[in-house]
């Protein structure tokens, strides 16, 4: 589960010329918010040069001066997307994209020429995955109809790498839903830096139960879309990793790895060597096997457990001499720790009471390594270099709020993508020395029409909750505030295991629904309750096997203390989440009773039963583990409490939270005779988008609060 981004966050400027309102067509008709940015940034080899998709290609430019200085297009071809193979001297291109899951789509792809400027199209299948070059270029690995091929683009012919692809039931080289949802494994297969070999995972679907949604797309008959769904408690997919020898087109599985339920990454560590990630079910032991790729001999290079679970990531970084840099959270917080070729730990890199947020890279050359981190605050984001014995750590980003930072090749310039709540991302490149070279993006012409609007910045507060916590939280007060009246309070809430709202970070133009909402004369908050990131992980694994129960305690707390505010009508707090938001608003709503009167409800999980193996496995345990856990803190045991305004909303096509949780806690309210308003987007997914529906959807929850806070 992800959260669905909802963001607040403006500039309070004083005018003397009549003040523009914001309105629902700005926001999703017209867009007039939006920020500008830069599309399918592709640093060059050389670090001197990058690329950028625009209209008519892909558009070649030099960092320093901003000139053009190439540019590759494609005829008739639209483009969704682009990669350059290792020695850049070929392009690979999608076209008529169809999005599948949340990170997962198909479509057509087109190789292109840098030499001959000429397009070979791959073999159309019904659409392919997941096309990759091989590190020279001279064939394509890709994924078609749950089957791995390989097309030589001299011969221009493909070979058929696997052969039992099957819908439903056996999967190779790409993640199943559940994989591709919750460990973020889409493209499950990986070239040898040879060339020589592709590693690849294998699903077996065939004992996962199969979930049905009715589409109905304006047929006379519904049809059902089937997928596989691993719940709670259910099977999931046996997983195996295999080895294909590209010249000897046979592929062998690897055997000798200790016992799993998942295997969350694979990744070639050499041209002889792959690394195995595997993890038990429960998510608390994690190991890295180093695979003999000759021999198929199997050793441990790196176990880590936990008290309660951990979370994969992405930034393992296997040096020249053999040894690699590991993040980890074992001290309390996610630190950096460097291990020798033989899994051996030789010094922590980073220390402190604050989370390594993000690594960028290594640089051999200086032995330095450039990563994120919340040290400031955990409201606010930094670079930072440090040699890699732990020593001259030096702050590399200045502004306050949030610099979310991309290296170039070879590490001679940086990209700051630079916001706060209260102004949206410019993005200026810096030599490596911290000089500013120029802005490759400004945005002022945003915060000008913001301007224009008469909007009050947001205030970071914090308060401690009912047992002593101190939790972060902001608000926006009403554009013509005056602190002698009192104003209702509409809150947001997420929540979930990790997630952050009360960040000091631009976080899209949908939240100018709530500055909209400010201007119309309500007061807007956010808090980040127990659980939440950015703050280690004892704050974040204290919700352990009971999801929902401290989590809602510290929003109805947060509700009790804002109604304390001279300022707060505490006979009006409203509140309103999606998802895992969804999920505790529904909560809020019906064991906070006496403190909110309305409540806004998309897509909520409604008992954890029904949520996938993978994610609610890892922050509740399994239900032999948890055994009243599960039902503990769910929605649909609360029903009968329900007191306020309610509005339930739902996709019919929501293949993450099914709309079948909505469905079992209408009947919940049903059953304890509770009156409540629903809302059902047929054919819609978790992210309720397509046409009109988005303005349609805030057009009803807008009119919602105006009658009901």
């Amino acid at each position: 589960m992800k959260k669905l981004a909802v963001l607040i966050g403006f500039i309070i400027v004083q005018t003397t010329f009549a003040q523009k309102s914001i309105t629902l067509e700005d926001i999703w008709k017209s867009r007039d918010y939006y920020p500008k940015s830069l599309y399918g940034l592709n640093s060059m080899n050389d670090g001197l040069n990058y690329t950028v998709q625009e209209k008519t290609g892909v558009i070649k430019y030099d960092y320093k001066t901003g000139n053009k200085v190439g540019e590759f297009t494609f005829g008739a071809l639209e483009v969704d997307d682009y990669s350059f193979s290792e020695d850049e001297s070929k392009i690979l291109i999608s076209t008529e994209s169809e999005q599948i899951y949340r990170h997962s789509s198909k479509g057509y792809y087109h190789v292109y020429d840098v030499a001959t400027q000429k397009v070979t199209s791959l073999p159309k299948h019904n659409k392919i995955m997941s096309a990759t070059f091989n590190p020279a270029a001279t064939q394509v690995a890709y994924v078609a109809d749950n089957n791995i091929f390989i097309y030589d683009l001299a011969t221009q012919k493909e070979t058929q790498a696997t052969k039992d692809g099957k819908i439903n039931t056996i999967i190779n080289g790409q993640g199943d839903w559940v994989y591709e949802e919750e460990l973020v494994l889409v493209r499950a297969f990986e070239w040898s830096p040879d060339g020589k070999k592709i590693a690849f995972v294998r699903f077996d679907e065939t004992s996962v139960p199969k979930f049905e949604m009715a589409m109905f797309e304006g047929e006379l008959y519904p049809h059902d879309y089937e997928f596989k769904y691993p719940k709670v408690g259910e099977k999931n997919s046996v997983v195996t990793v295999h080895i294909y020898d590209v010249k000897a087109k046979k592929s062998k599985k690897v055997s000798g790895l200790p016992e799993y339920e998942y295997v969350p990454r694979i990744k070639w560590a050499g041209a002889g060597d792959l690394l195995v990630y595997t993890m038990n079910r429960l998510q608390n032991d994690l190991k890295i096997n180093k695979v003999n790729a000759a021999k198929f001999t199997v050793s441990l290079w790196l176990q880590e457990t936990a008290p309660c679970y951990l979370e994969i990531n992405d930034h393992m970084r296997v040096l020249k001499d053999g040894g690699f840099i590991w993040l980890s959270e074992r001290d309390g917080y996610n630190h950096l720790y460097r291990y020798d070729q033989t899994g051996k730990l030789m010094t922590q890199i980073t220390t402190g009471n604050w989370d390594v947020t993000d690594v960028y890279g290594v640089d051999e050359t200086k032995n330095v390594i450039y990563y994120e981190s919340a040290e400031v605050s955990p409201m606010e984001r930094h670079a930072y270099s440090i040699s890699l014995d732990g020593q001259n750590k030096t702050k590399l980003t200045k502004n306050k709020g949030v610099n979310r930072v991309e290296f170039t090749n070879n590490f001679q310039y940086y990209i700051v993508t630079h916001s706060t709540l209260a102004t949206p991302a410019n993005i200026t490149l810096y030599d490596i020395a911290g000089t500013e070279v120029r802005k490759l993006v400004d945005n002022s012409a945003v915060n000008d029409r913001l301007k224009a609007t008469g909007i009050n910045a947001p205030e970071f507060f914090t308060f401690k909750n009912s047992e002593g916590t101190v939790l972060n939280g902001y608000m926006i007060k009403p554009a013509d505030f005056n602190p002698k009246k009192k104003y209702p309070v509409f809150m947001y809430v997420y929540g979930g295991p990790g997630s952050q709202e009360v960040i000091d970070e631009w976080q899209g133009p949908n939240y100018i629904w709530f500055q909209m909402l400010a201007q119309q004369g309500y007061m807007i908050a956010c808090v980040d309750n127990r659980g939440t990131g950015a703050r280690g992980r004892d704050f974040r694994t204290v919700t352990y096997k009971q999801l929902g129960k401290l989590e809602v305690d510290d929003q109805i707390d947060a509700a009790k203390y804002l109604g304390t505010l001279g300022y707060v009508d505490k006979t009006r707090i409203g509140i309103f989440g999606w998802s895992y938001g969804g999920y505790m608003t529904s909560l809020c709503i019906t064991r906070g009773a006496e403190v909110f009167k309305t409540a806004i409800a998309v897509a909520p999980v409604s008992n954890w039963k029904f949520y996938d193996s993978i994610y609610t496995e890892r922050y509740m345990g399994t239900k032999e583990s948890n055994p009243t856990g599960y039902d503990a803190n769910a929605p649909t045991a609360y029903a009968d409490q329900l007191k306020g305004n309610f509005l339930l909303v739902h996709g019919t096509a929501d293949d993450n939270v099914h709309w079948q949780n909505s469905a079992e806690l209408i009947n919940a309210m049903v059953k304890s005779n509770k009156q409540f308003d629903l809302f059902i987007y047929p054919d819609k997914n978790h992210g309720i988008y397509g046409g009109n529906t988005r303005i349609h959807l805030y057009t009803k929850m807008t009119n919602f609060i105006k009658t009901n806070l």
